[in-house]
């Protein structure tokens, strides 16, 4: 069954949504757009450094990413205002990653597969990797959901409760960096942070409570990378911003649905 390369790329968009579903509503709660983008921007710089040195791919976006999402951290609450810190190193790791590849000479790149994602070209590892890493992501967002929360809510209290703010901020680094890692394959370094936002964005207005903003993430980010497949099969469009074009659509749907409901009330 897994010979059929639509339904490869289809497990790949479950796989990443599943994966991005949690660790997104963090980022929606925390206010943290602007350091995911700093993290996925730096992966490209990964994938030149893999090319160079023969790596996996996923083991030099992992690295890079996770170097990025590391300083930044560090960086933070030390007299940098963080959106003009956040701004540019993201388009320095950005701009630094394209430069590198233009030195590799010997290996064929195909940047657009890396910027914007090549779903249809996810083969039988990549699968596995996803599914491994979003695997890996869910387990360590269900085994600290509740310390991660609190932290979220209210840095006193975590205080208070005996939870250290830092080394929960410490988990949510190192799982983005997992997310971005799996996740440039299906939709690329650009559009990453798309699917992190959009689908908590969108199943916000709808949740009750955290949890079930989390689930509903988690089904409006599948459903968006079926809905933007079929709509790349059917339209010839370019398959990863057709994901993020049906994620859009679930978040309009979810905001005309919340206001719908408070209305009813």
């Amino acid at each position: 069954m897994l010979d059929d390369f639509l339904v490869r790329a289809v497990l790949a968009g479950i796989g990443v949504a599943i994966a991005a579903a949690p660790l997104g509503c963090f980022v929606v709660w925390r206010k943290m757009a602007y350091f995911g983008d700093a993290t996925s921007h730096a992966a490209i710089l990964g994938v030149a450094l893999s090319l160079a040195f023969s790596l996996p791919l996923v083991s030099g976006t992992l690295a890079v990413a996770l170097i990025m999402a590391l300083v930044v951290t560090s960086l933070s609450g030390k007299g940098f205002a963080m959106d003009t810190l956040l701004g540019v190193m993201a388009h320095s790791a950005l701009a630094a990653g394209l430069v590198a590849t233009s030195f590799i000479s010997d290996v064929r790149i195909d940047l657009m597969a890396y910027l914007f994602g090549d779903i249809l070209a996810v083969a039988h590892a990549d699968l596995a990797v996803i599914w491994i890493g979003a695997a890996l992501v869910t387990a360590v967002m269900a085994f600290r959901w509740s310390p991660l929360l609190t932290a979220t809510l209210n840095a006193d209290l975590a205080h208070a409760s005996g939870i250290d703010p830092k080394r929960e901020q410490l988990v949510l680094t190192l799982c983005l960096a997992v997310v971005v890692a799996v996740a440039i394959k299906v939709v690329g370094v650009l559009l990453i942070v798309a699917m992190l936002i959009i689908p908590a964005a969108a199943a916000r207005p709808l949740a009750r409570n955290p949890e079930s903003m989390a689930v509903g993430a988690a089904l409006i980010g599948a459903l968006s990378a079926f809905l933007g497949l079929r709509m790349s099969y059917v339209y010839d469009t370019p398959t990863g911003p057709s994901i993020v074009c049906a994620a859009a659509g679930f978040f309009i749907l979810g905001l005309m649905l919340g206001r719908f409901r408070v209305r009813a009330h």
